[in-house]
């Protein structure tokens, strides 16, 4: 195939909307769909190669993959390279853990089915992931896997049909990806089977070129070819954003578009000499290594900061992403690319043994747990008490540190999302509405049927529930379609109506129990830091050799709090609830966490003894669910609920 400038170009035009969304720029919320057009370009690249071998006779696997070896690994690896001992120095363990597995999923090409894992409930932003890009580049590996064999059978048994053929799987792909983005987005979003279908339009339009006749490429048809193509990208970039439904038929837009640019721009077109020009084309030619190295540089800064970072200091990263693509684009990518400098079973020795390594690093990454803190555990058992503890993820976290701090049974009754009353049903865009309720009824049912001498645990993230608002704006996907209804009684539209009857309700039934002892847990405070602040690791220890401080700074953590004055504010409706219906169970315990977590000024997400606090904005972490249990026991102790716990705690206030 003849060098076409105005695809370089195109690659430029689809790099740098994808940097800009990922910093987060104004007027760039569909920057995503540079992917998609990455895809066609990628399909139509694949396709034209392949097909022009298979008509010279000259096509070869062995060859294919080389091509891709070449083009593809050693770039990847020399940034995952790079990546390993910054995220080993800034990285806490819980990411550092996770980083590890997509290292070694990186190696397998699998990283796509490892993201869509790891997006749960409680998951890291997106953004603070290093490798999250590289996605794209599993499922265009699976593709180069399946692709190149299908095309080659094609060609021999259905020659004259192969577009006919290759029409109908994007058709049923372009189906498969519809209905997967209405029943599950992020499967549509980082599957093969959803997403082959925008590498299938690059290659139907690399076909319609090589059977296309002279006759249809007029100057005006290619000249309104190729300008809608250009339109289409970027009206998808202006008008989309991250709520839209991808790759489902909204993503015809960018991915056409790319077609008609694939397939009418020329040199001689306005569009081809717009992506002519020759900046654009400068980026377009190390426009792979600049889309390897941005994640990175963005992710490590955001784990820098406490907040996002500002617009200039992710521009100069833009700036740095591309110096360093440019350099590795010189010094990696060409030298690799050429075979009289790099024979072939270099290439394929080297990629063997970095996916070996990397494999390996991977695996002892996340056995390790990410290499943790080297501070001590508190695993002291206070007290022989059983606890069940019932209600949302943030019932959740407080059993590893209650199943730590007693030697009696912990049992876990809890349900992301689902607020631990009867009859009460919590549901957002995730869930399906009546799902929380029927499964927080059939807990409460099996507890009061087994009557067992416990402390039950009710805790849940009310504050959330009942405002409808992330505290610091951090992670929306929970009150995106929020609702809280009485399954009873859905005429009754105000939340906080539906919370108090819930909660009388609940306590009414547990508190006639003989045998139990009801626990209403105030909800944590809400830190709104990302991961809970802990960016920065004290130490850093593998196995029992302690690496001593990295990067620690005293002045830093003194920063992992939020103002006291902010979580009473933002608690204070929630709160005045909660006292005036337990106030009417006087055999139930409240117990107020932010006591213990609180002082005068501010409530604390980093403890001297305990360390952080936090996983994340509002999950307690390891070490504050054992903060957090030392807090309750040392409570019940003081009121002589327990009387068998020789703990006396420091520094933890009392629950009322």
């Amino acid at each position: 195939m003849n060098y076409r400038s105005e695809i370089d170009g195109l690659r430029a035009l689809a790099v740098l909307p994808v940097i800009f969304f990922h910093a987060r720029f104004e007027r760039f919320d569909g920057g995503f769909v540079g992917v998609d057009v990455f895809f066609v370009i990628s399909g139509y690249l694949i396709t034209n190669s392949i097909l022009t071998d298979l008509e010279r006779n000259e096509f070869s696997m062995i060859s294919f993959y080389e091509r891709r070896a070449r083009r593809i690994l050693p770039a990847l690896y020399m940034v995952v390279l790079v990546c390993l001992p910054l995220a080993w120095l800034t990285l806490p363990p819980n990411s550092m853990k996770d980083f590890s597995q997509s290292v070694g999923a990186i190696s397998l090409f699998s990283s796509n089915f490892l993201f869509w894992i790891e997006r749960g409930y409680s998951d890291a932003a997106s953004e603070l992931k290093p490798l999250l890009h590289t996605w794209s580049l599993s499922v265009e590996e699976q593709f180069y896997v399946v692709y190149p064999i299908a095309l080659l059978l094609l060609w021999k048994l259905l020659r004259m049909k192969l577009g006919i053929v290759l029409a109908f799987c994007l058709f049923l792909s372009l189906l498969m990806a519809q209905r997967s983005v209405e029943a599950s987005p992020l499967a549509a979003f980082y599957f093969l089977p959803t997403r082959a279908w925008e590498l299938l339009i690059g290659a139907l339009a690399c076909i319609y070129l090589l059977k296309a006749k002279k006759s249809h490429f007029s100057r005006s048809r290619s000249e309104i070819g190729g300008l809608l193509g250009l339109i289409l990208i970027l009206l998808s970039i202006v008008i989309y954003d991250r709520d839209t439904n991808f790759p489902g038929v909204l993503a015809l837009v960018p991915t056409v578009g790319t077609a008609l640019v694939l397939v009418f721009a020329t040199r001689q077109t306005i569009t081809g000499r717009l992506l002519g020009f020759r900046p654009l084309v400068g980026l377009g030619l190390v426009s792979y290594s600049v889309y390897l190295w941005h994640q990175p540089l963005f992710a490590f800064a955001r784990h820098m900061s406490l907040e996002e970072p500002g617009f200039w200091l992710m521009f100069v990263l833009v700036l740095v992403s591309v110096t360093f693509g440019y350099l590795t684009w010189k010094f990696v990518e060409v030298p690799f690319r050429r075979r009289d400098y790099i024979e072939r079973g270099i290439v394929f020795r080297l990629g063997l043994g970095g996916c070996l390594g990397f494999l390996f690093l991977g695996t002892f990454g996340h056995l390790s747990d990410g290499f943790p803190t080297s501070e001590p555990v508190r695993n002291s058992k206070l007290t022989d008490q059983d606890f069940i503890v019932l209600g949302d993820s943030h019932a959740g976290h407080l059993v590893s540190g209650l199943a730590s701090a007693t030697t009696g049974q912990v049992s876990s009754r809890t349900s992301l999302g689902c607020i631990p009353f009867r009859n009460v049903d919590r549901y957002d865009s995730r869930f399906t509405p009546g799902e929380c309720a029927r499964q927080v009824n059939l807990f409460l049912d099996t507890v009061i049927a087994e009557d067992p001498k416990a402390f039950v645990v009710l805790s849940s993230m009310g504050p959330v529930y009942l405002d409808g608002v992330p505290f610091n704006g951090k992670d929306f996907a929970r009150v995106d379609g929020l609702g809280v209804e009485l399954i009873t009684d859905k005429s009754i539209k105000d939340r906080y109506l539906v919370f108090e009857i819930g909660l009388r309700q609940t306590l009414a039934e547990l508190s006639v129990l003989k045998s139990p002892k009801i626990v209403f847990a105030i909800d944590v405070p809400e830190l709104g830091i990302d991961f809970g602040c802990a960016n920065l690791p004290k130490k850093r220890a593998i196995g029992n050799f302690d690496l001593g401080d990295v990067l620690s700074s005293q002045a830093f953590y003194k920063k992992c709090f939020v103002p006291r004055q902010e979580y009473e504010e933002r608690v204070k409706a929630y709160k005045d609830l909660v006292f005036s219906v337990v106030a009417e169970f006087p055999e139930v315990i409240l117990f107020d966490p932010a006591n213990a977590f609180c002082d005068a000024e501010k409530c604390k997400g980093y403890d001297e003894t305990f360390g952080f606090l936090y996983r994340d904005y509002d999950h307690l972490s390891e070490s504050g669910s054992r903060y957090f249990a030392e807090a309750l026991i040392n409570y019940l102790a003081s009121l002589q609920i327990i009387v068998d716990s020789d703990f006396k705690a420091e520094n933890h206030g009392s629950g009322r």
